[in-house]
């Protein structure tokens, strides 16, 4: 790309060395740069990229972006010194890439809860019906049935770009992204324009970023706000009519609203809701008339889901009845109530539930088939160095099971003991064990568990690993719990 043009977009205020005529690639990751690239300077909590500029250098950068001085020769590169370099690689990343989101139908999902299976709901059903499409969020990138590994919800400014450019380079016609609060007000989004803009619900997370219920509000309401102004464009905003915070949000865009609900009036509203085992009905009500849905998906946090993608699809012109033909077909989105395949004679569930709403749905939805002479045990742990107002929280929602194990999620730096303790002061009853150790607590759930059991294992869902320190350790809830249970019960299963 010519680099006068990419630079055009950014306030300099000055340059020290000739910029060369044209610039290969762009880059925030020293180890990352390619020969004749841009390598823009990230100061981040732990790490500052200007004192990676000589390694970016000796990479091939022909450009070096920064906001503080750097020890390079200018002889050999170009130094564009700005004010903020978080925002110019805001700026120029979606211009490298050509503004890749005005390439396709662009669909944000936002909220505390239910982001994943909503995103990958819309997904689904789009790969059902032979629409090429795309979606990412927690449990990665997925490019039409192509997975690759992400780290984070929403992830950083250029790596959003680069999915995005390479979905609309392989002909996806839609791409569902889900949009977390800590993405909107880090800028991740910027360049990304929305079509269509989905809100779940907001509930007690993330405190210890945001601060106050108010301020993350006002940041998941970012997500409308930035739909724009234009209204030659047709876009809409998707609000849960159940949830007092949606009204804010309709205030912050104004493009036509799509409201889904289950007890207040709602464009697409839930009525007669059966819930089994194996799957939820319910009766729709919505503007193309009244039609009976049936889902794989168990619980009613998970009609809520439903709804909210069937309401997009809608808004991007799919008919009705061709939504539910396909909604039938799809499964719950890995690690959200997932029921662990097995013969033996215990029930169990994999879920990311890790807020204090999540957790009580997630019980909730698996309570009206505890047999009578069974327990339901639940299994909850929380992350160290993480919002540690929401713990007692938790462990008073996960009360509700006969038994509950207390444990961590990724601990990071934080003790043990400090986790354990602040989810302990939650408790409502004494019927629970404390045991830091994951794989360890995991085990317990068995050993304390009989046949016709229920065990919720909650917090990490889809993941494959904990973190401890600042490392990744291999750890899967789902596959300690089918060995030990295949220990415990298999025997049973072949002397019967």
């Amino acid at each position: 790309m010519n680099t006068e043009h990419l630079l055009s977009i950014v306030p300099i205020g000055r340059i020290e060395g000739q910029l060369p005529q044209s610039v290969t690639d762009l880059a925030v990751n020293s180890r990352a740069v390619s020969a004749g690239g841009v390598f823009v300077c990230i100061k981040g909590f732990t790490v500052n990229g200007h004192n990676y500029a000589q390694q970016a250098v000796e990479q091939g950068a022909s450009v070096v972006i920064a906001s503080e001085p750097v020890d390079v020769d200018t002889d050999k590169v170009a130094v564009v010194y700005v004010e903020d370099t978080a925002r110019a690689i805001a700026l120029l990343a979606p211009r490298f890439y050509g503004f890749p989101s005005k390439r396709m139908t662009m669909i944000g999902v936002t909220g505390t809860n239910g982001k994943t299976s909503v995103s990958n709901l819309i997904h689904s059903i789009l790969r059902e019906a032979g629409v090429k499409t795309a979606v990412t969020g927690t449990i990665g990138f997925n490019l039409d049935g192509v997975h690759y590994e992400t780290d984070n919800t929403t992830t950083d400014v250029l790596t959003t770009q680069q999915m995005i450019s390479q979905a609309a380079e392989e002909g996806c016609e839609v791409m569902t992204m889900e949009v977390s609060s800590h993405g909107l007000v880090e800028g991740r989004l910027a360049g990304t324009e929305f079509d269509i803009a989905i809100f779940t619900n907001l509930t007690h997370d993330h405190l210890d970023f945001h601060g106050s219920m108010e301020n993350y509000g006002n940041a998941k309401g970012l997500l409308f706000a930035q739909l724009g102004q234009d209204l030659e464009k047709f876009k809409y905003a998707i609000l849960n009519s159940d949830d007092p915070w949606s009204e804010r949000m309709s205030m912050m865009t104004p493009y036509p609203v799509l409201t889904y609900g289950v007890h207040n009036d709602a464009m697409f509203k839930a009525s007669n809701i059966q819930m089994e085992a194996g799957g939820t009905s319910f009766t729709l009500t919505c503007p193309e008339g009244i039609y009976e849905v049936s889902t794989k998906l168990i619980g009613e946090f998970n009609v809520y889901n439903t709804l909210a993608a069937i309401a997009a699809l809608y808004a991007k012109g799919m008919k009705t009845d061709e939504i539910l033909v396909h909604l039938s077909a799809v499964s719950p989105a890995k690690g959200r109530m997932q029921k662990v395949e097995t013969d033996l004679p215990i029930t169990m569930f994999v879920d990311y539930a890790h807020s204090p709403d999540a957790i009580e749905k997630a019980i909730q939805s698996v309570l009206p088939y505890k047999k009578e002479d069974s327990k339901l045990i639940f299994l909850i742990g929380t992350g160290g160095n993480r919002d540690r107002k929401k713990r007692p929280v938790m462990a008073e929602k996960a009360s509700v099971a006969d038994y509950v194990i207390l444990t961590t999620d990724d601990p990071r730096f934080e003790p043990n003991e400090s986790i354990l303790s602040e989810l302990e002061a939650g408790m409502a009853h004494d019927q629970y064990a404390c045991i830091a150790d994951r794989a360890e607590a995991v085990r317990h759930a068995i050993a304390v568990a009989n046949a016709g059991d229920m065990i919720i294992f909650a917090g990490k869902g889809h993941e494959d690993f904990q973190i401890i320190g600042n490392e990744k350790f291999p750890h899967s809830d789902a596959e300690i719990a089918l060995t030990e249970a295949e220990k415990k019960f298999g025997d049973r299963i072949l002397s019967e």
